[in-house]
């Protein structure tokens, strides 16, 4: 047999001199470790159950982009635009012009004013006393507010409202256009200004649902919801499913390595110490300080289907070892041996592409590369040493020793006709189909898009409760919740001078003609209301007047928001259409080419971008800035590693290749699926490519093993595949099978990322079993490999 030519001829390694350190220093030590591990286990447990949720708006846009650093720079002039919710209230029994409708609405509005987090100064309704309306009469402006404090619910009070809205210009921002909804506004506390603790956007979510939908819908009223709080609520309530399906994962993983080693105490043991990696993954987090996001908590699975990628291939060692006849003492030891080097390869090149990612300054990104960085380096001490000195004890059962002894012997079908991708004729043609499926992937990926796609919330299905709620405020209301705010920034008390006055109308004139925008305001708007007012209502005088009196007269009463305290800062709003990626970049391009054109430094500045849209374009420009110089990071590193290890730029080809096809067959899929690159899609790219090279490690270093031994490239793969690259094969389809429950998932991100991640598990799998052979055909030289084995073990001899 070659894999006892492989043993007997490593056998002067076996004497206590030449044992690797780590391997004496764990194998001679056993009970000492074991109760570290254990220690370190209850420890970092008991700090698991401590971590806390942690979804901030702070930490998912790009602090330090331009755009995000101007609107915190300027942050409380913005009448909190970055951050606040709208519960539109639907009467489904008329028009909102009833007694009852008008009762639920104020009843809404005071639960509303109570709840913690709500920045009661700017709560906006027409119960609250800063919706006014305002007429023009022979005596000059006429106003008041929208419900007066006669209002008493009859019909003439009714009636009266009804005109009172229609003079107060709300009707498609707080009144639908059909007159049957009206809208809440609320701007949040990012910090409660009492205890000074982070608004909890869950509890916050759980509130509006408690108080407000539960306790006020009925046959008559329906409550609809949105906003950044209310969509993370959402999503973090969705966590739940996380869990679930990690479950399912758990337990469709111990199924398979039941009937894959044909022993329960080899599959429990590689699942015990991936459950322990992830507790101590989370626990070392707690401990750092940093919480779990929406994003990151899918980590914690990842961490787990990595520990059984390595934990399978030391059972699948441990048997081999066994099957030779070797105790469990000894097998775990060799195994280890075999193993800790390609192992930590891999588990490094995993960690280290990980880190890539902050590159990308993105908070929850940034956290997301170090909480993967993290599980990834515990792995190491949890299934390279734990998992074999625990195998060390309870070895592999009979029944598992003869069933690995027997496939090992045999020759099976699949892996013969497998081993035909390293044959000479059949090698060439996997390689036109590799480079055919390259070039397709290359082709169709160019249209992969950054940013969202679809309208509402992309990180939920469209039939969610959220979207449905932001489609009924879309079609009912001429104000879009897509909001970009351009700050125009002046000298103190010249925000209304007609120079700036004049700039920003011609902004709006131009940015009111980009497809996608809506409509605008700003003080130029009220300005030109209230003088079309002064005037009788002739639209002749809608227009900025050059008298300075007049202009300052103007904008008297202008709203809150559309200038700040000292007249230094006078912000535009644009209304967009939705937030997908292009109309963001038409937007911006335009704004930003206006803004260059008139920019006079230390008298006006047109700085963007505030607002929902205004985060989402300035994301979007840091995930296309990083995309590509991150993956390119990512394959550089992880080839280095690999040439340090195998000191070959041959074998860095062979390992490295199958990933990048994977890589652009994903691009390309990202296209056909109508996913864009966003915070959530962009870490799967790099994920992808950290667990798929563990694959490519262990499938070359086997095949180099048996190649050495003197074997031919085809047999030397014929029995990588008979041990190693069964092991590969089952762990490939079992992490597929694991994830690809999450499609199922309520949320929609879990659910492309679980579909995402299933194909590029799969085809890793796919490129290390037939296109690695292929092209070790054409790149490995079977006698240089010898001639230094040869060289090696001469070299071995003479030193002991």
């Amino acid at each position: 047999m070659s894999t006892k030519h492989h043993h007997d001829s490593d056998n002067y390694i076996l004497t206590p001199e030449a044992e690797p350190f780590l391997e004496r220093l764990f194998f001679n030590n056993r009970i000492l470790f074991l109760l570290i591990f254990l220690g370190l286990t209850i420890f970092l447990t008991y700090s698991a159950i401590n971590i806390k949720p942690d979804a901030r708006l702070e930490k998912l846009i790009p602090l330090k982009h331009p755009y995000i650093m101007n609107m915190m720079e300027n942050r409380d002039s913005l009448d909190n635009l970055g951050n606040s919710i709208r519960i539109s209230v639907e009467s489904t029994d008329g028009t909102v012009f009833n007694a009852e409708y008008m009762e639920a609405l104020r009843l809404i509005t005071d639960e509303l004013f109570y709840i913690p987090g709500v920045d009661r100064a700017g709560l906006k309704s027409l119960w609250t006393a800063n919706v006014r309306w305002v007429e023009v009469t022979e005596e000059g402006f006429q106003g008041g507010p929208v419900i007066p404090p006669t209002y008493d619910g009859s019909e003439e009070s009714l009636d009266t409202l009804r005109q009172n809205i229609l003079r107060s210009g709300t009707v498609g921002s707080l009144v639908a256009n059909n007159f049957k909804s009206t809208i809440i506004q609320a701007p949040l506390f990012e910090k409660n200004p009492e205890t000074g603790e982070q608004l909890d956007y869950q509890a916050f979510s759980h509130e509006l649902e408690t108080r407000i939908r539960a306790k006020f819908e009925n046959d008559n009223i329906k409550v609809h919801i949105v906003g950044f709080a209310k969509k993370i609520g959402d999503l973090m309530d969705g966590i739940k499913d996380i869990g679930f399906f990690a479950l399912i994962a758990i337990a469709i993983t111990f199924v398979l390595l039941v009937w894959y080693a044909r022993c329960l105490k080899s599959a429990v043991i590689p699942v015990i110490c991936s459950i322990i990696a992830v507790f101590w993954q989370l626990g070392i987090l707690n401990l750092l300080g940093f919480g779990l996001d929406p994003y990151s908590v899918l980590v914690p699975f990842l961490v787990f289907a990595i520990g059984i990628s390595h934990g399978v291939q030391i059972i699948n060692a441990v048997a081999l070892e066994s099957a030779e006849g070797r105790n469990k003492f000894d097998a775990a030891r060799h195994a280890f041996r075999d193993l800790y080097v390609p192992g930590m390869l891999a588990l490094m090149s995993d960690g280290i592409g990980f880190l890539t990612l902050l590159l990308i300054q993105i908070d929850v990104i940034q956290e997301l590369a170090i909480t993967a960085s993290i599980g990834v380096a515990v792995i190491i001490f949890t299934n390279l040493v734990l998992l074999p000195l625990l195998m060390s004890y309870v070895g592999v059962s009979k029944s598992g020793v003869n069933y690995f002894k027997k496939n090992t012997e045999a020759e099976p079908k699949i892996a013969k006709i497998m081993s035909y991708c390293a044959h000479p004729t059949v090698a060439p043609i996997s390689i036109l189909i590799g480079i055919a499926l390259a070039g397709a992937g290359v082709y169709y990926g160019q249209d992969l898009k950054i940013g969202d796609l679809d309208k509402g919330a992309p990180e939920l299905h469209p039939d969610s409760r959220y979207n449905l709620d932001n489609a009924f405020i879309t079609d009912n209301y001429s104000t879009s919740a897509d909001v970009m705010v351009i700050m125009v920034k002046t000298e103190v008390e010249q925000c209304s001078s007609y120079q700036t006055m004049d700039a920003i109308d011609r902004f709006q004139w131009v940015m009111e003609n980009v497809e996608g925008v809506q409509g605008t305001a700003s003080l130029v708007t009220v300005s030109k209301i209230v003088s079309t007012g002064m005037n009788e209502g002739n639209l002749k005088w809608r227009s900025l007047s050059r008298n300075q009196q007049i202009l300052n007269s103007s904008i008297q009463r202008a709203p809150a928001g559309l200038l700040n305290a000292d007249c230094s800062l006078a912000p535009v709003i644009l209304f967009l259409a939705d937030h997908k990626a292009e109309t963001l970049e038409r937007v911006t391009a335009e704004a930003e080419k206006f803004a260059a054109e008139y920019k006079v430094d230390g008298e006006l500045e047109f700085l963007l971008a505030a607002g929902s849209a205004g985060i989402d374009a300035a994301t979007n420009q840091v995930i296309e800035a990083a995309q590509d110089r991150m993956l390119a990071f990512v394959y550089a590193v992880v080839s280095i590693l690999c040439f340090i290890t195998f000191r070959s730029i041959r074998a860095v080809l062979c390992i490295i290749t199958p990933l990048g096809i994977t890589s652009v067959l994903c691009e390309a899929l990202m296209v056909y699926k109508g996913i864009g690159v966003k915070v959530e899609t962009l870490p799967v790219i790099a994920l992808g490519v950290g667990i798929g090279v563990d694959y490519g490690i262990y499938i070359y270093t086997r095949l180099e093993t048996y190649i050495r031994d003197g074997l031919g490239l085809q047999a030397a793969y014929l029995e990588t595949l008979k041990t190693t690259g069964k092991a590969v094969a089952f762990t490939g389809v079992t992490l597929a099978i694991g994830v690809v429950t999450w499609v199922w998932s309520s949320i929609k991100f879990q659910s492309n990322m679980g579909f995402l991640l299933t194909f590029m598990f799969l085809w890793n799998m796919v490129g290390a079993l037939w296109l690695l052979p292929a092209l070790a055909r054409f790149l490995i030289r079977p006698e240089q490999i010898i001639a230094k084995e040869r060289i090696r073990q001469q070299k071995q001899i003479a030193d002991d």
